[in-house]
């Protein structure tokens, strides 16, 4: 199955339910009735520190990465890890974040992480 990323604030796709917001906060201006996504899945999203730490600063994307993705090897992210994994293996999967920039995300880092990169 594909896995993909995108703003949570961009139009809907075709398939609410397979979308699933991964950011540690709710996003801003955006009412949880008006969610355009079944999951919310807090767990698997970056520790406050290091999300802090990293401030999407360019240069400290390569570490802030490697952080993540050591991140996502302890309880309970690897839980929350897990389920995105069984997700994305039975249908295509749409991450959600509020991040501008997608590809110097932590989303973009998930995907790869789910793609097997």
């Amino acid at each position: 199955m594909k896995v993909g990323i995108a703003r949570v604030y961009d139009e809907v796709g075709k398939d609410p339910d397979r979308r699933v917001l991964v950011d540690r906060l709710w996003p801003r201006g955006l009412a949880r009735s008006d969610a355009p996504f079944e999951k919310w899945a807090k767990d698997v999203a970056p520790s406050s520190q290091l999300r802090t730490w990293y401030g999407h600063v360019e240069a400290r994307f390569a570490e802030f990465a490697r952080r993540y993705r050591h991140e996502l090897t302890v309880p309970p992210a690897r839980e929350a890890l897990e389920e995105l994994r069984v997700q994305a293996a039975t249908a295509d999967t749409v991450l959600l974040t509020a991040t501008k920039t997608l590809k110097r995300s932590h989303a973009a880092v998930l995907k790869n992480v789910l793609s097997g990169d």
